[in-house]
């Protein structure tokens, strides 16, 4: 794919993640570090939609036009030599959770906070199952001396139940995608570039593999070199498609675990991909450490989501 197509359409946000594509042409974003989400308008203006406490992280469209919120609870951040980046758990961190947000009022609605007695630590990608709920990862919290197992979770969209899915995911749960026909769970374990995927059975069940498997998963893919993975998108064909951070990359794996296509972006940490437009064929990019939106024409569609 022609990387020289890429064009810059918002810059000087501060640490963007989580696009979604919207029916206008704009682009609704988070800006971890700032602490809101944003709508960046086809001709790259912005507005605020409202301002969020915490860490927005993951951000999906929802039932009843709510906007569904991964909130990872908030991180430190460092800047240096013009590239912004997490450095670990926030000073005022208190939990993590999922939030609903309604676009029009600015209200945020806490829907969850923990599984049983054990609470959510950072949440941080979701996409909706087309049925009842969705299913999202914690990428846990790091600290200077330790750091938690993350983990994938399922939830109702009505607030009514949630199901830790599979855990522990030692290196990190970050993206997540479910396939076309719904009965695969992908995720993106980042510390270990792997992907990692799961046979989805009901709400919130999944068939597991039998140990050496940290978490009953089967792993798709081991990126190769020092590749560090953030979030996913899912394109029409079932391919998915990997925001690669390190090198820097938008990496297309099959659902049979073969590397297709690997676009280098100008930006070490590319964290999110998102597809939209009138054939699903236009991707935003997230380009984190030095706040920016892109987008580019793809070469395959996008999968249209449930409430997108």
């Amino acid at each position: 794919m022609d990387e020289s197509r890429l064009v810059i359409l918002a810059e000087d946000l501060r640490f963007p993640e989580g696009p979604v594509a919207l029916p206008d042409g704009s682009v609704a974003l988070v800006e971890i570090e700032a602490r809101r989400v944003t709508r960046i308008g086809p001709d790259g203006g912005r507005s605020t939609i409202a301002t969020v406490p915490g860490g927005p992280n993951g951000l999906a469209l929802g039932p009843d036009g709510l906007f569904f919120l991964c909130n990872n609870g908030g991180f430190a951040f460092t800047e240096d030599g013009g590239f912004l980046r997490p450095t670990g758990q926030a000073a005022d961190y208190q939990t993590g959770r999922i939030e609903t947000l309604d676009p029009h009022s600015g209200q945020v609605r806490r829907l969850y906070d923990r599984v049983g007695d054990h609470p959510l630590k950072g949440p941080n990608d979701l996409m909706f199952d087309g049925q009842e709920g969705f299913w999202f990862s914690d990428l846990g919290k790091s600290r200077p001396r330790d750091r938690d197992h993350g983990g994938l979770y399922w939830a109702a969209a009505d607030g009514s139940r949630i199901v830790e899915a599979a855990h522990p995911i030692p290196g990190g749960a970050n993206g997540v995608g479910v396939s076309p026909d719904g009965r695969t769970v992908y995720v993106a374990e980042t510390e270990t570039g792997r992907l990692w995927a799961w046979d989805v059975t009901g709400s919130g069940t999944l068939r597991k593999a039998p140990w050496p498997s940290p978490h009953g998963g089967r792993m798709l893919c081991q990126f190769p070199g020092y590749r560090r993975l953030d979030s996913l998108a899912i394109a029409a064909s079932g391919n998915i498609v990997v925001a690669t951070l390190v090198a820097g990359e938008i990496t297309t794996v099959s659902p049979e675990g073969e590397i297709l296509d690997v676009v280098t972006m100008p930006d070490p940490w590319p964290t999110n991909i998102c597809f939209g437009g009138p054939d699903l064929r236009t991707a935003w990019i997230t380009l984190s450490s030095t706040g920016k939106l892109a987008q580019m024409p793809w070469q395959e569609a996008g999968l249209r989501l449930p409430f997108g």
